[in-house]
C-alpha cells in the first residue's frame, strides 16, 4: 500500500506550532500564525467553492503584488484541486490578454491598483466572475470577516494534479504555461530543505514577484513546509531589506547577482548586522568573484545555484565553501535529481566537454498547458531538455557555459528576442529586426535591436520605443537601437546573431 505525501501542511503546523508566525506583511504590519493561516486557507477555500463556483481544474487568475492572502489562495486552490494562475503585473494589457485567452480562467482576482489594466484587456478574455483583492468587499476583507466559515475543507487535489500555471516567454514568440504540480512543489521543498539545511527557526524575505517561480518555490513553499517564517515585501527595496535583515533576524537571503549588487551599493550595507544570516542563495546567472568577496567580507557566505520554472526550480547548489574556488560553478544536482550532459544525439559527452543539460526527477513538469508539441520537445524518454549548454569538470562540478539559444536576462527577467522581434515587425515601417542581449551595468543585460526599415521609410529610436510603450513590458523593450541596411544571414537564411553580438561588442553596445 502506497501512501502519498500530505498536501495540507498548515493543518500539521497548526497542531505542532500554532502560535509560530508563518507570514508577516511588511507593508501593513499584518502577521499570521500557522493556526490563523490554516483557518484563513479554509475560509478562502469555502469562498472560492461555495460562493464563486471554483472546482477541480478551474483556473483562478490573480493580478497582485506579494500579499499573505495570495499565499492563502494557493493553498486554498490546492485543497479544491483548482489551479492558481499568477499574472505578471509588468506585462502590457495586450500580453496579459493572450495569457488569459490561452488559460481561460473561470475567476479573476485583482488589486484595485490594476483596474486600468483590467479595463484595457480584450473583453472576450476577461472572466465573467471577478473579485477585488483589496478594498470594500474584496478578498482581504472577506477573509478577515469572522462570520465566514472556517471549518476544515477536505483536500480534493491529488498529488499529481497541477496546482499552478506559470507562464514563461517562449522561443516561438508566445508564452508557454508551465504546469506546476503538487508533486513538484513537495519534492522541490524536500530537495531544498536537504541541500540548504532548513530549520523551523529560519527567517527569510520574499520580494521576488509571485508571478515567478522564484517568488513561490525558491524559499516560500519550502519555508512553509518546514514551519519557518516568511516576511513578504510588495517589491524590492534595498534599504528596507537591509533594515529587516537586522530587525527580524533574517537567516537566509535570496537574490540574483543584480539584486546582491544593489544591496551592496546601499549606504546601509556596511552598517547592517548580518550576524544571523547563515548564507545567501544566488541564482539566475554567475556572480562575480569581486562581489562574492564583498559579501564574504561582511560574513555572509554565498551559495550559488541553478534552476528553471519547469524543473524544480531548485536544481543545483554550490556549497558556500566552494564559492571562490569554483567561481562560476552551479555545483552539484540536488538530492532527488539526476543530471546528464549530452550531445545532439542524446549521448553523454566526456568530462570537460560542452553539451546540453538534461534532467530527470520528481520535480519535472508534466508539460505545458494546451501545448503538446512544446511538451514533447522538452520531455523525451523521461528526461527534461533544458536547452542550456553546460560542462562538468573532473571533480563533478557543473558549469553553465551558455543559456538557451538567444535568450538573455534583463534585471533577472528572461527575455526571448523572438517574441519582441515578432511584435516590432508589426510596425508598418519595419521590414526586419533582430535583437541580441548586451551587457548593462544596472540590469545585467538589455536588448539591442538591429532594425531594417522598409524602403523609403525613416524612423528614429524615439519613434520605435514609443511604439513599444504600453505594448511590451519595459524589461522586454530594447534599450538600444541601431538601424542597418540588412541583417547578416547564413547560407540557410537564418540571422547570424553571433555577428550582431560581435558588432555590439565592437561598438561598445
Amino acid at each position: 500500500m502506497s501512501v502519498e505525501p500530505r498536501l495540507d501542511w498548515f493543518e500539521r503546523w497548526a497542531l505542532y506550532s500554532p502560535d509560530a508566525v508563518a507570514l508577516q506583511d511588511d507593508a501593513s504590519g499584518r502577521a499570521y500564525t500557522y493556526a490563523e493561516a490554516r483557518r484563513l486557507i479554509d475560509r478562502a477555500a469555502h469562498m472560492l467553492r461555495d460562493e464563486l463556483g471554483v472546482g477541480p481544474r478551474d483556473r483562478v487568475a490573480v493580478l497582485a503584488t506579494n500579499e499573505p492572502e495570495y499565499v492563502f489562495l494557493l493553498f486554498a486552490c490546492q485543497k479544491l484541486g483548482a489551479i492558481l494562475l499568477p499574472l505578471n503585473w509588468r506585462l502590457a494589457p495586450r500580453e496579459l490578454s493572450w495569457i488569459l485567452g490561452d488559460a481561460s480562467p473561470s475567476l479573476l482576482i485583482h488589486q484595485r491598483q490594476y483596474d486600468d489594466v483590467i479595463a484595457a484587456l480584450e473583453p472576450d478574455v476577461v472572466p465573467r466572475r471577478r473579485l477585488p483583492f483589496d478594498g470594500p468587499d474584496g478578498l482581504i476583507e472577506r477573509l478577515l470577516d469572522e462570520a465566514r466559515d472556517t471549518r476544515p475543507v477536505e483536500v480534493a487535489g491529488e498529488f499529481d494534479s497541477p496546482c499552478m500555471i506559470l507562464y514563461t516567454s517562449g522561443t516561438t514568440g508566445r508564452p508557454k504555461g508551465a504546469l506546476i504540480t503538487n508533486r513538484m512543489v513537495f519534492w522541490n521543498s524536500v530537495n531544498t530543505s536537504l541541500r540548504l539545511n532548513l530549520v523551523q527557526s529560519d527567517v527569510t524575505l520574499t520580494y521576488t514577484p509571485f508571478f515567478h517561480t522564484g517568488g513561490w518555490h525558491v524559499l516560500t513553499t519550502p519555508f512553509l513546509h518546514r514551519g519557518a517564517r516568511l516576511i513578504l515585501l510588495p517589491k524590492f527595496d534595498a534599504d528596507r531589506i537591509l533594515e529587516l535583515v537586522a530587525e527580524e533576524g533574517v537567516t537566509i537571503l535570496f537574490g540574483l547577482p543584480t539584486i546582491m549588487e544593489m544591496l551592496r551599493q546601499s549606504p546601509a550595507f556596511e552598517a547592517t548586522d548580518f550576524s544571523r544570516v547563515r548564507y545567501a542563495i544566488v541564482g539566475g546567472e554567475p556572480m562575480s568573484l569581486e562581489l562574492i568577496r564583498e559579501w564574504h567580507a561582511r560574513g555572509v557566505p554565498i551559495r550559488q545555484g541553478y534552476g528553471l520554472t519547469e524543473f524544480g526550480p531548485n536544481v543545483f547548489s554550490l556549497n558556500e565553501e566552494h564559492a571562490e574556488r569554483k567561481i562560476g560553478s552551479i555545483g552539484f544536482p540536488n538530492f532527488y535529481i539526476d543530471a546528464r550532459v549530452v550531445d545532439d544525439a542524446d549521448r553523454d559527452v566526456p568530462t570537460g566537454e560542452v553539451g546540453e543539460l538534461v534532467l530527470r526527477g520528481p520535480v519535472c513538469t508534466p508539460g505545458y498547458w494546451q501545448n503538446p508539441q512544446a511538451s514533447a520537445k522538452a520531455i523525451r524518454d523521461g528526461w527534461f531538455h533544458t536547452g542550456d549548454l553546460v560542462k562538468r569538470d573532473d571533480e563533478g562540478f557543473f558549469y553553465v557555459v551558455d543559456r538557451k539559444k538567444d535568450m538573455y536576462k534583463s534585471g533577472g527577467e528572461n527575455v526571448y528576442p523572438v517574441e519582441v522581434e515578432h511584435f516590432l515587425r508589426t510596425h508598418p515601417k519595419v521590414r526586419d529586426v533582430a535583437i541580441v542581449g548586451v551587457a548593462d551595468a544596472k540590469w545585467g543585460e538589455v536588448g539591442r535591436a538591429y532594425v531594417v526599415l522598409e524602403p523609403g521609410q525613416s524612423m528614429d529610436t524615439a519613434e520605435l520605443l514609443e511604439f513599444c510603450a504600453g505594448q511590451l513590458a519595459r524589461y522586454k523593450t530594447p534599450k538600444q537601437v541601431e538601424f542597418i541596411d540588412e541583417l547578416p544571414r547564413g547560407d540557410s537564411g537564418k540571422v547570424q546573431k553571433k555577428l550582431l553580438r560581435e558588432r555590439a561588442a565592437a561598438t561598445g553596445g
